[in-house]
């Protein structure tokens, strides 16, 4: 089958794209920026990568030719107030589309809404199923709650809370209700329907077998971490402080904490159906789910992460826009270093930096930064990394966003995250046997001059004793 899979670089699409491979599929991958695409190890004979951005109006290929199925698998977390608005759009122009292409099946992968009320983004999953399901091409809709797998973001979120705090005082809605379901279930169910026809124009609710209260959650979750927890709820906390509670916690942003918070104040229990049985899918429990996912943690096999998403950084800006680094009204520190031993090792020094490897040297200074800039509102430096010795174009790196990642050039260009009066990118390039390392900082106004002179002294001890370490690191 040619199958057109939107979200490509997404948490989901990630996973969904090798499963369809496997099967055999023909898959046109639909991404907003095709250098942030990558499909190491798989058959790209089988793909083709369409760049396309759903919020504005689609030039059609005709290259791309007719499709049998496509998967809607894009969600905003936007804190805009055009967000809804901004779901619809998307939704429409994607609707366009398939039916130029003929799509025999339309598979969407939504959010359970069973309750009246409703948050704004459950809401707006609502609404685009509703639309997705105006045209004359069936609709298969999909409705799960909260995803448990290596990398979401309830799990990264509930590994933080239970990993760092023995003792947590909560908010009372830690006592909803919720029905999770492993992330290997949701593909099961993903690939199941595929042009099955009993499942054309009707909406199931996906879920595990555990219905649980947020509290239950923490609890098994340390029970499988070999952990003792204590939990006090509390009335008093509000959604603001409990986002707040949540940012500052986490490794999540302060837009998605918001965005959590108002969703986990609604229950999300599934409506019982067949489509389990009638695909033969043997649902996994909560428990098995986080047991699965330590191990792809373990192995170092995470495939996606929720935080390599631009919907974890404080600021949406395209890539592109800033892979060309400024020289004209930019502050430079460019650090050159001999190489001493192999250059294969510096360079997987380079790219291994950041994470739990860390920045070579003044780890205090660095974690001090990363606290401020979590303080200030940013991202801080608790993102992390997702895998431990690979680096891609888009993916998260603590508080930096990678713009370039080319081993063969031996070249990593990283774009700063972190809140500040101006914009900085970060470059390490091996060349004629020696690291050139470049920082830049382009300020906007008076402050951000003052910015860069006022840390200067700092920069001068860290930048040079980084270049230092990452020629002379050996693992």
């Amino acid at each position: 089958m040619k199958i057109l899979l939107t979200g490509a670089n997404g948490y989901i699409g990630k996973r969904l794209l090798p499963e369809l491979l496997m099967q055999g599929h023909k898959v046109i991958c639909c991404v907003r920026d095709k250098n942030r695409f990558y499909a190491d190890n798989l058959d790209s004979n089988k793909i083709t990568v369409f760049e396309v951005d759903f919020l504005k109006e689609i030039e059609y290929d005709n290259s791309l030719g007719n499709i049998d199925a496509a998967y809607y698998l894009i969600h905003s977390m936007s804190d805009t107030n055009q967000f809804e608005k901004l779901e619809e759009l998307s939704a429409r122009n994607f609707l366009e589309l398939v039916k130029k292409m003929n799509a025999r099946q339309i598979i969407y992968l939504g959010g359970i809404t069973n309750t009246e009320k409703l948050s704004k983004h459950l809401a707006s999953r609502k609404k685009v199923e509703e639309i997705l399901g105006s045209s004359d091409i069936p609709l298969t809709a999909l409705k799960a709650g909260i995803i448990v797998g290596s990398g979401s973001s309830s799990f990264e979120i509930i590994r933080d809370l239970v990993e760092k705090l023995p003792v947590m005082i909560t908010p009372k809605w830690l006592k909803t209700k919720t029905q999770p379901i492993a992330i290997r279930n949701v593909l099961e169910y993903l690939t199941g329907v595929l042009l099955k026809e009993d499942t054309f124009n009707q909406s199931f609710d996906i879920a595990g077998p555990d219905i649980l209260n947020y509290k239950k959650m923490l609890l098994q979750f340390a029970q499988v971490r070999g952990l003792k927890r204590f939990i006090f709820t509390i009335p008093v906390m509000t959604p603001r402080i409990s986002s707040y509670w949540l940012f500052f916690v986490t490794r999540t942003s302060y837009k998605l904490a918001v965005n959590l918070v108002n969703s986990m104040k609604v229950e999300v229990i599934a409506k019982e159906n067949n489509l389990g049985k009638m695909l033969n899918i043997t649902p996994i429990t909560y428990k098995e789910a986080v047991e699965l996912a330590f191990q792809k943690i373990e192995q170092n096999d995470v495939i996606s992460s929720w935080k390599d998403s631009l919907v974890s950084s404080f600021s949406l800006n395209s890539l592109r826009e800033q892979i060309n680094v400024p020289t004209h009204g930019c502050f430079f520190d460019k650090r050159i270093r001999l190489i001493s031993q192999d250059e294969e090792q510096v360079l997987q020094n380079i790219w291994s930096i950041g994470g739990e490897r860390g920045w070579y040297y003044g780890k205090w200074l660095w974690n001090i930064r990363g606290f401020l800039d979590k303080l200030s509102g940013g991202v801080g430096l608790r993102r992390g990394r997702t895998n431990f010795a690979e680096i891609h174009v888009g993916d998260a790196l603590d508080f930096w966003r990678v713009l370039y990642a080319n081993k063969k050039e031996k070249r990593l260009l990283l774009f700063a995250e972190m809140k500040l009066p101006g914009e900085a990118w970060l470059e390490f390039h091996v060349k004629d046997n020696k690291l050139i390392q470049t920082a830049t900082f382009r300020p906007k106004g008076l402050f951000g001059r003052l910015y860069w002179y006022t840390v200067l002294p700092l920069h001068f001890f860290v930048f040079n004793g980084m270049a230092t370490n990452i020629v002379n690191y050996k693992d």
